[in-house]
């Protein structure tokens, strides 16, 4: 990795490594998590500006394994108005990234990380989830938030598993969701400059380590189940997110 991104220490190459490795992991047996804790982790490393698209490079291979299952099983009155406002406000998000600090950009991500915790630990469900007013407010949010942080996710998940419908296709929504936050980044990134030959080379290099443990994720999930891990999941985003915060205030309070 140092001839990629020079001046990496050996610190820094073995969290790089250990927060793919985790991110893989969560991803594969809880299914959400994953671009929160690259992306934290990265931040702090390769600054914000780097750790947004490598997450999001990083996810495709997985992201078009699933996406056969999203086409023939999702609800198009669902992703069609959800896609179509993350689409639009994806932009504005991206660019948020680019204007604001770096960072004040590490103390922002790292709150939102603690947010979407307590988020997903509540199981928040979304009421009247078929009405089109809500799928596209929601989506124009999630856009947003994808844009700027790369973790628009879990409130697309939320609002999926709130619709009334069966296992399948709420299965499918989800991945039908976050799908299309996963496209959505791509262009206002690429626009931006955002994909420099580092970025590419230094995702291509990542995604093998992170399917590998995507695939030991699942079958931690396939033996222990999903109810047992998705507490020590959330423990384990809370845990960075703290201590992320604490060093992101410690740092820009040092430039100010």
């Amino acid at each position: 990795l140092n001839y990629i991104e020079p001046g990496l220490t050996r610190l820094d190459v073995l969290s790089i490594a250990s927060g793919i490795i985790l991110a893989g992991f969560i991803r594969g047996f809880v299914g959400f998590g994953a671009s929160i804790i690259m992306v934290l982790v990265l931040s702090f490393i390769l600054g914000p500006h780097k750790a947004v698209p490598i997450a999001a490079l990083s996810g495709l291979p997985s992201m078009l394994q699933l996406l056969p299952t999203a086409i023939k099983h999702a609800e198009k009155v669902f992703v069609l108005p959800f896609g179509l406002a993350a689409f639009f406000a994806a932009p504005f998000g991206t660019w948020i990234l680019v204007i604001v600090n770096p960072e004040l950009m590490k103390i922002y991500i790292s709150g939102f990380v603690l947010l979407m915790v307590c988020f997903l630990y509540r199981d928040v469900r979304f009421p009247r989830a078929d009405y089109p007013a809500l799928l596209i407010s929601i989506g124009g949010a999630a856009g947003l938030i994808q844009g700027a942080t790369g973790m628009g996710g879990p409130p697309a998940v939320a609002l999926a598993l709130s619709r009334r419908t069966d296992t399948e296709k709420q299965r499918a929504n989800v991945i039908g969701a976050v799908t299309t936050l996963n496209l959505c980044n791509l262009l206002p990134l690429w626009y931006y400059d955002f994909f420099s030959t580092g970025v590419v080379v230094m995702s291509i290099t990542c995604i093998p380590l992170y399917i590998l443990a995507t695939w030991l994720g699942t079958l931690f999930f396939a033996r222990f189940g999903h109810n047992y891990f998705r507490g020590g999941a959330l423990l384990v985003l809370a845990c960075i997110g703290v201590t992320a915060m604490i060093k992101a205030v410690f740092n820009y309070s040092n430039l100010s």
